[in-house]
């Protein structure tokens, strides 16, 4: 499941990963997000709360994932990426190869900072 919450009048969304990730999370956050992305043409950054991520339940969810990143990061200005793993934290500094978002780490503790890397413009 992917709990997700709006933080400045839909500029700015939060997800947190909680348990795997399924083929449907991605389909239901689509859902949510398409809409303001239509009416706004894009959102200024996603936070990405992976202190719970456990991966994903299937080889169909994490192509799912990709597809929904693939779909998405265009319409995407910031990723602020909050995890103490020393895996995901390494992470943003892969995937910014592949997407358009600028994209940076932060530990868990530094969530006020990464919202407010995300809330100036850059």
């Amino acid at each position: 499941m992917i709990e997700h919450q709006w933080c400045r009048e839909h500029e700015i969304l939060e997800v947190k990963p909680v348990g795997k990730f399924s083929a449907g999370d991605f389909q239901q956050l689509a859902a949510q997000i398409d809409p303001v992305i239509t009416e706004q043409g894009r959102i200024e950054g996603l936070l990405i709360n992976a202190q719970d991520f456990a991966g994903w339940e299937s080889f169909v969810a994490l192509i799912s994932h990709f597809r929904f990143v693939h779909d998405h990061h265009k319409h995407i200005q910031k990723i602020a990426v909050l995890s103490d793993n020393p895996v995901l934290s390494f992470m943003p500094n892969l995937v910014c190869h592949f997407i358009s978002a600028e994209v940076r780490p932060f530990s868990l503790s530094e969530y006020p900072q990464a919202l407010e890397w995300l809330e100036n413009p850059g």
